[in-house]
Order: structure tokens, then sequence, then C-alpha cells
């Protein structure tokens, strides 16, 4: 008896071993108070040195947003406040290229006040490399999309040809082509980023428009092959 006894006991006491190291642990690791920016809407991406990037959508030096790095252990910098020409509202998070350096879109903000496409290196030097003007698209509000070629794919909330929004390709020196104006029968207001298929085209929504006015699912190719 001793023995089963002793086989129970051990049993038990594994049992709950094994449920306590399957117990959560939860830390907040930073608290944004305004001027280390306001609502990060977009969530983070891990950088190549190991430590996470994102966006505020407000807040920082100008309350026009801005880029933040964090480490694993929590020590948050900014990296970058936009003060409007440079951009505003960074809405969505970033995208590392193989260069290093991190890319992302500001919906309003730049030249025109229509949204900025910029490069933004680990150390916070950032570079603006498009600001919409209407026509070639005006308000990004997805999150880029690296190609296979390289080449950044996203998309505007509205503008381009008839104000319904663009998909369009950049880059990384900042040269930008409109890829496709939709003109509401075949969709409008491309809210959401695309994503790219192993057939090489690009995959995306738009949130209204097409036959029935609720909305469109689309394929669009890069036009290189």
């Amino acid at each position: 008896m001793s023995w089963w006894k002793t086989i129970f006991f051990l049993s038990v006491f594994c049992a709950v071993g094994a449920n306590a190291s399957l117990a959560q642990i939860f830390k907040t690791l930073v608290n944004f108070d305004g001027t280390n920016g306001v609502n990060p809407t977009a969530g983070l991406v891990q950088g190549i040195d190991g430590n996470f990037y994102g966006t505020t959508e407000a807040g920082g030096a100008n309350n026009d947003g801005t880029v933040f790095k964090i480490t694993p252990g929590g020590m948050l910098t900014t990296l970058h406040s936009f003060d409007g020409t440079d951009g505003s509202v960074p809405y969505r998070g970033l995208v590392q290229a193989i260069n290093g350096n991190f890319y992302g879109t500001t919906e309003f903000g730049g030249t025109n006040n229509d949204g900025t496409v910029f490069e933004i290196t680990a150390r916070g030097q950032l570079t603006t490399l498009h600001s919409f003007e209407g026509t070639d698209g005006e308000f990004p509000r997805a999150v880029l999309v690296l190609g296979s070629n390289g080449k950044f794919y996203g998309t505007t909330l509205s503008g381009g040809s008839n104000g319904y929004g663009t998909v369009f390709e950049i880059t990384v020196g900042g040269t930008l082509t409109t890829l496709h104006s939709f003109d509401g029968t075949d969709g409008e207001f491309p809210r959401a980023g695309l994503v790219q298929a192993s057939n090489g085209n690009f995959y995306g929504t738009t949130l209204g428009g097409g036959s029935n006015d609720d909305g469109t699912v689309f394929e669009i190719t890069t036009g290189l092959r």
C-alpha cells in the first residue's frame, strides 16, 4: 500500500507542477503618455536586431504621431516625431526591407496633406519618399507589402483618377507608380492592404463598390514577369 500511495502522491505533485508551469505571465512594458506617443493602433514588427518597432497615430513632440523602438526588456525610444510636413497620423505599422530600414505610410501630412510614404533607419533617420497629391492617391491607411521583386505595394483609401482609391507600387528610392485607379464599378475605397500570392500577383479588398456596392475582392499583377 505504501508503494501505491507514493506513486499516487508523486502523480498529483507532477500534475500540480505541470499546471503551474502553464500559468501565463503578463507584464506591461510601456505606458504611453502623450509625449512618447498616443494610440499605437498598428502593432509591432520585430527587426533583425531583435528589437520591436512600431508607430503611434498621435502624440509625440508635435502630436502628429511617432515611430518608436522598444527592446524586449521594455526600454522605449522615440525614433521620430512627425510634424505634419513629413507626415501625420501613421495609422499602420512598418515593414523592414533587406537593407535593414523600415518603411511605412502616414494617412495625412506631407506636401499636400494627402499622406506620405516614408523610410526610417533603426537609428531614427527619416526620409519622406513620396507625398501623395490626390491624382496619384490620397490617405493611405494600409500597411505596405514588400514584394518578391524588392518593391513595395500598397493602397490609398481615396484619390486617383476617379477619387475612389488606388493600388500603387513604390521603389526603395521613392519612385511611385499608380498601378490602378478604382472607378466604383470595380471597387472603391481600398482600406486594407495587399497580400502577394505564390503566383506573384497581389490580392486585396475594397470597402465598397462593385456590382452591388457592397465591396469587392480583387487581383492585380505587377506588370513584371
